[in-house]
């Protein structure tokens, strides 16, 4: 297995103190005198900046955090954290190569009855640029800027995969397109998945031929932990699940209570309809917050092998994973043209499939409240569901709908190639209680996304969806387009990212509110 380099701080940049003129709440000592001081360190990874913040808060405890900017006005800044003794290292992430940035820290004192703010004096950091590895080229336009529906805060995460092995990349960029935080891959490594975790760090998977990592990295891109698929491989045995992953793939689910849901897969010899010999499908498997198994589901126990839309081996190709508000999961299953939905009930379900959502399922369809018999109103092959709100039986559901083998009409005939076969951004709204699914909002697009992609509603109502690998580009060595839209009957294109060459494709991309939890930047 490759080691990716871990990043580790060096070379002391600047240091700056400021003793504060009141008294902090509870008694000031000798040893611990109201007033900041930050030092600031360089990282291997030129973008990443360390800042060392100690605070004398009057004995009380407290909690610091830096902001930057190119300007003192600053305009972003790191979570909160607590002071830990009298000394906390913060890792200052998010600016562009090249750049002089301003910097301060702020320390707040918090005790039973007051609190008191104390800011450190501006200094300033230099980044370096950006390492020798092959950005994609990312081109920024805003085709439509609308005054009633503004262009959404945050910045925009991107997984690149290429056939080329030297081309995988997860990185994150402002909305101008200038890439503000990356993990180089070993080479060969798809960075199949990235979640934020809620302690700030973020969750891979790495999936290279037959090995697939699970690796938690903090945001200087040290690995806090991993685990390789052998060993869970051997969890799963000494546990006596019933299946054995041979893979992880294309999706995670961390929760809250500190597990996480593993999207894996295995084969079954099988004799079906037309076929006879190894099938893979899909399973889940439920990792405790010691990353040991303690739930597992696979889909040869509740689905039908007979039903292989896109032929076999290859079955169920999984792509998204969800967490539902009464406890249960959602999974996406691209070569069924189904999102189903799991009984997890947090850890204790069945593993029962409560219904299927999409063409030939459980639910009836209307577009805009009228009951409709268009096959062609379903989506196909789709990619990347999320969830917008749910209200009891009722769910709110943004799918990007690919189109690969769109059924037309009622014959059955389906699409080949485009312009028949088109992609969508889709919402539906979803009624448990009744079994019907209505088409709420749709932007059909003039091309045909082939493979991957991604979607999401975000805080401004817009929605914002990744074209990947269109088959007809929209622009030549386009290989993925990222657009926000209103969400209107004519949608408008109030901000767009077309990345490219060809070979780089962004698998998905999509807009998240910064790199640390519970901030919210907004440029």
């Amino acid at each position: 297995m490759k080691n990716l380099a871990p990043l580790q701080p060096f070379l002391l940049f600047s240091i700056v103190t400021l003793c504060g003129f009141t008294i902090a709440c509870g008694s000031s000592t000798f040893n611990d005198p109201p007033g900041i001081t930050m030092a600031v360190a360089n990282t291997q990874n030129p973008l990443i900046a360390k800042a060392s913040v100690s605070a004398g808060l009057g004995g009380c405890p407290g909690q610091v955090m830096v902001e930057f900017g190119p300007d003192t006005s600053y305009g972003r800044s790191t979570a909160w954290y607590p002071v830990s003794g009298q000394s906390s290292d913060i890792v200052v992430a998010g600016m562009k190569a090249s750049t002089i940035y301003h910097m301060r820290a702020q320390a707040q004192a918090l005790c039973a009855n007051s609190s008191d703010t104390y800011v450190s004096p501006d200094i300033t950091f230099t980044t370096g640029p950006l390492p020798a590895m092959p950005f994609p080229t990312l081109t920024v336009t805003r085709p439509s800027p609308s005054a009633t529906s503004p262009e959404n805060p945050g910045i925009e995460m991107v997984e690149v995969i290429s056939p080329n092995d030297n081309l995988m990349q997860a990185f994150f960029t402002d909305r101008d397109a200038n890439p503000i935080w990356y993990y180089e891959m070993a080479p060969g490594y798809v960075p199949e998945t990235i979640k934020s975790l809620p302690n700030g760090h973020l969750l891979f998977s790495l999936v290279k031929g037959a090995d697939s990592i699970l690796r938690e990295v903090d945001l200087a891109g040290n690995t806090i932990r991993e685990m390789d698929i052998s060993v869970l491989e051997s969890k799963m045995q000494n546990a006596g699940f019933d299946f054995v992953p041979t893979g992880l793939h294309h999706d995670l689910l961390p929760l809250a209570n500190g597990h996480v849901i593993l999207l894996t897969n295995f084969s079954k010899e099988l004799t079906v309809q037309d076929y006879s010999g190894p099938v893979i499908g899909d399973a889940l498997v439920d990792l405790d917050p010691n990353w040991n198994p303690v739930w597992a589901w696979n889909s040869f126990d509740y689905l039908n092998p007979n039903r292989h839309l896109n032929g076999l081996p290859d079955w169920t190709h999984s792509n998204a994973l969800l967490y539902t508000s009464d406890g249960n999961l959602l999974l996406s299953m691209r070569h069924q043209s189904w999102v189903i939905k799991i009984d997890y009930n947090n850890g204790a379900g069945t593993g029962n499939v409560l219904w299927h959502f999409g063409y030939q399922g459980d639910f009836s369809l209307t577009q805009d409240g009228v009951s409709t018999d268009d096959p062609s109103l379903w989506f196909s092959f789709q990619h990347f569901p999320s969830i917008i709100s749910q209200n009891g039986p009722q769910t709110t559901l943004a799918v990007w709908d690919n189109g690969d083998n769109r059924v037309l009409n009622s014959s059955g005939e389906i699409c080949i190639t485009a312009p028949q076969c088109y992609s969508r951004a889709t919402i539906f709204q979803i009624d448990e209680s009744s079994s019907v699914a209505n088409l709420f909002w749709a932007d059909p697009l003039p091309w045909f996304g082939v493979w991957g992609g991604s979607i999401n509603q975000l805080t401004n109502g817009n929605v914002e969806f990744d074209l990947n690998a269109p088959q007809n580009p929209p622009a030549p060595n386009v290989a993925s387009q990222v657009q926000e839209v209103t969400q209107t009957s004519t949608p408008q294109v109030v901000w767009q990212m077309q990345i490219g060459p060809t070979a780089q494709t962004a698998y998905r991309a999509f807009r998240v509110p910064s790199l640390y939890p519970g901030v919210n930047w907004a440029y």
